[in-house]
């Protein structure tokens, strides 16, 4: 368990966001580690960053009961760098700065959404996370994370002394390597859209329409367009649909060759976390695909990886426990 910074000021309430290609989840903290009054709104539905936020405090204001909102914290999906911020999977783009002066915030942190979610990792208890296959962690080890939604991120925890650094990846948007001859026909079909098939083109909610489509192509199915990532998903866990039950076997899989690549560069011994929107949906489909497998197969490091465990983390928004902590980080500084 990584300690927790000292705490800098009288605390709260403080604003967490963290800001998916799909949503936007807002939540208050009133003490450390202790956020509430979560809410989801979609980011289709508002124009801009700053209008999202301001509903949700609109919404939020008989509970701050006047009280001021000083400091804030978002976890966003796209690389943060510099003060311009424009979304990867999502038309948002905004200035730090001015939102920072528009919201009227004495402090605002802007962080990518999977190092948030990296910083999260030591503070997760056994009862939020599901372990897939076998494998022990090592003391002190790296720990890698992979997580699949809107994209695909990528992340790792590296230990320094009492501390842990989380890495700022982009991982998820290597190029794509298939593994067997089904998935040598979907990175065909794929090359027909996109010259570059990185592996969040497929590892994805688009990525599963992708997958749905080449592999009804590659079966001789004819269709009009591919479900939605929601209904393949469903359709799959229901049985009610052979290409979705194939598609999502197929994601599984290949996330399990990914994760292992991440586990592998990364010397992650202290084992491997999966966030995300999708997988933690899949349940038991997901501990009985054939995720581990792949993982574990590896040739002369297939023993290397079958002692690294791999863990669905089933905690709901996790991304504000590591916001949190590197907001009061960031004040515990200043």
């Amino acid at each position: 368990m990584e300690a927790l910074p000292q705490t800098s000021q009288e605390y709260g309430p403080r604003l967490l966001a963290d800001i998916g290609g799909t949503n936007a989840r807002f939540a208050l903290e009133f003490a450390p580690l202790q956020y509430e009054e979560v809410q989801v709104l979609p980011c289709a539905d508002y124009p801009s960053l700053a209008q999202a936020m301001r509903a949700y405090l609109q919404r939020m204001h008989v509970r701050l009961a006047g009280r001021s909102l000083r400091h804030a914290a978002i976890a966003i999906a796209n690389p943060v760098d510099g003060d311009a911020v424009r979304m990867t999977n999502h038309h948002w783009a905004f200035s730090i700065a001015a939102l920072k002066a528009e919201m009227g915030f004495d402090t605002l942190l802007v962080v990518n959404d999977f190092t948030a979610l990296a910083r999260a990792l030591p503070h997760l208890s056994a009862a939020q996370l599901q372990q897939v296959g076998g494998g022990a962690p090592r003391a002190g080890g790296v720990l890698g994370l992979i997580g699949a939604g809107t994209g695909l991120g990528v992340s790792g925890m590296i230990p320094a002394g009492q501390r842990w650094i989380a890495l700022q990846s982009e991982g998820g948007h290597v190029s794509f390597a298939p593994a067997d001859e089904r998935e040598i026909a979907i990175l065909r079909f794929a090359w027909r859209e996109f010259p570059h098939v990185s592996a969040e083109r497929l590892l994805s909610g688009v990525g599963l329409e992708l997958i749905w489509r080449a592999l009804a192509d590659w079966r001789g199915v004819s269709f009009q367009s591919a479900p939605a990532a929601p209904h393949i998903t469903a359709a799959a866990l229901d049985g009610s649909c052979a290409i979705s039950v194939e598609t999502v076997d197929a994601f599984c899989a290949m996330l399990g060759t990914i994760a292992a690549n991440i586990a592998i560069t990364l010397g992650a011994q202290g084992g491997i976390y999966i966030g995300g929107g999708i997988v933690p949906r899949l349940g038991e489909r997901f501990a009985q695909s054939a995720f581990r497998q792949r993982f574990e197969h590896k040739g002369r490091f297939s023993n290397w990886l079958a002692q690294v465990p791999t863990w669905v983390i089933t905690a709901p928004y996790p991304a504000f426990l590591g916001v949190s902590v590197m907001l009061e980080e960031v004040l515990g500084e200043g």
